[in-house]
């Protein structure tokens, strides 16, 4: 891995936990799920929903801690990292917007690994935009009665509970409804391109009915406030994921090249080969640089932080995406192995830049960001990107 760089805090996560997930993620893959001993082990070793404050179970990880398990974790299994992040971005929303009553039941489990939480923001014609979800949340009584499709929930197939994006009232509102309760119906998703071991559902609710105390913030406040939240959050990981992604990547790639022969000459002697070393050094280095500037800023609550965040992701992602692509090129035959870790890597990164908003969509935020940074307009109104 790459070595410390100057903005590192010293956090170190547990090595017990690290070489527990290296030594399965390969099989996890190729099974297509993570077994509840890692979540249970996550929990234990206080990885889950970490940067809540102690009296929720959390570690009270600062920003550069945070970023940094995650970038230790996404070396090892992205789908472990993923399920950082999914927990992260659900006990951030809570934390944020929920009730005193709601982060008090709620939150304790999801630090300490007792429940698996959910996002379901996503539908057929609300990937993007979620402005145009469609799912409906109706109240009735003291109860309120949801129904609609989601697509592509992390983690969904082990969750016990969602935070659902619906319409009420014909507003943005969210929802917390726990996978049990009737109605709920759950379609596993397999062999994805990345993230296989991620338990990924479609979701239908079917008039499910839970207690209006389960609404998270008022009708109105659910893409802005609750869904914004959790998205955030949710890019700021997987930036740092995707930096580590990378750093593994290149030291795989230098170790191969270095104690590789190919006709009596080492591969790290073909110049072509150092060059791409050179890219990817190169690139994982600025993604680490991104990644530790938008952390930072986030700790003196700089509202730069969210477009920070945004090109640490966009950034970080595209170098996750690079260097694993010629991990696997340098790699050769071996890297398109079944168990290859750098084919893996190489599948998972791809959807690294599609996931919490894709490159596409960044990079019109980051012009918007870059016209405001000299006082221009880009006459465009944001209606709730993700």
């Amino acid at each position: 891995m790459l070595p410390a760089l100057p903005h590192n805090s010293g956090y170190t996560p547990d090595a017990g936990f690290l070489e527990f997930v290296k030594a399965g993620a390969t099989r996890w893959d190729q099974d297509g799920a993570l077994p509840d001993a890692v979540v249970a082990r996550a929990g234990r070793a206080g990885l889950l929903a970490a940067d809540l404050p102690a009296k929720y179970g959390g570690a009270g990880l600062t920003p550069l801690q945070m970023g940094e398990l995650c970038a230790q974790v996404g070396g090892v299994c992205t789908a472990v990292r993923g399920l950082l992040t999914v927990q992260g971005m659900v006990a951030a929303a809570l934390d944020r917007w929920g009730d005193t009553a709601q982060r008090d039941r709620w939150l304790p489990p999801l630090a300490a690994g007792i429940e698996v939480a959910g996002f379901a923001a996503t539908e057929a014609e609300a990937g993007t935009e979620l402005a145009a979800v469609r799912t409906s949340i109706e109240r009735q009584g003291d109860q309120v009665v949801v129904r609609g499709r989601k697509l592509w929930v992390t983690f969904g197939q082990q969750a016990g509970f969602f935070l659902v994006l619906g319409l009420l009232d014909g507003q943005p509102a969210t929802v917390l409804v726990e996978s049990g309760r009737t109605g709920v119906e759950v379609e596993p998703v397999r062999g994805q391109l990345g993230l296989r071991a991620a338990g990924v559902a479609h979701l239908r609710f079917d008039g499910v009915r839970v207690p209006r105390r389960n609404l998270v913030a008022a009708p109105g406040f659910g893409l802005s406030h609750v869904v914004g939240t959790a998205l955030d959050h949710g890019r700021f990981t997987v930036a740092w994921g995707c930096a580590g992604l990378a750093a593994a990547c290149l030291d795989l790639s230098a170790r191969h090249v270095a104690g590789r022969d190919q006709n009596g000459v080492r591969l790290a002697e073909h110049q072509s080969v150092r060059a791409m070393l050179g890219r990817a050094y190169a690139d994982t280095t600025a993604a680490r640089e991104l990644c530790g500037r938008a952390a930072r800023l986030r700790q003196a609550r700089d509202p730069a932080a969210i477009g920070e965040t945004v090109l640490a992701k966009y950034s970080a992602a595209r170098a996750a995406a690079a260097v694993s692509r010629d991990a696997v090129q340098l790699h050769g035959a071996a890297g398109c192995e079944a168990d290859s870790v750098v084919g893996r890597f190489f599948r998972d990164a791809k959807v690294m830049q599609i996931i919490e908003g894709a490159d596409e969509v960044a990079e019109v935020r980051l012009g918007d960001y870059a016209l405001r940074r000299v006082g221009a307009f880009s006459g465009r109104q944001r209606t709730g990107r993700s």
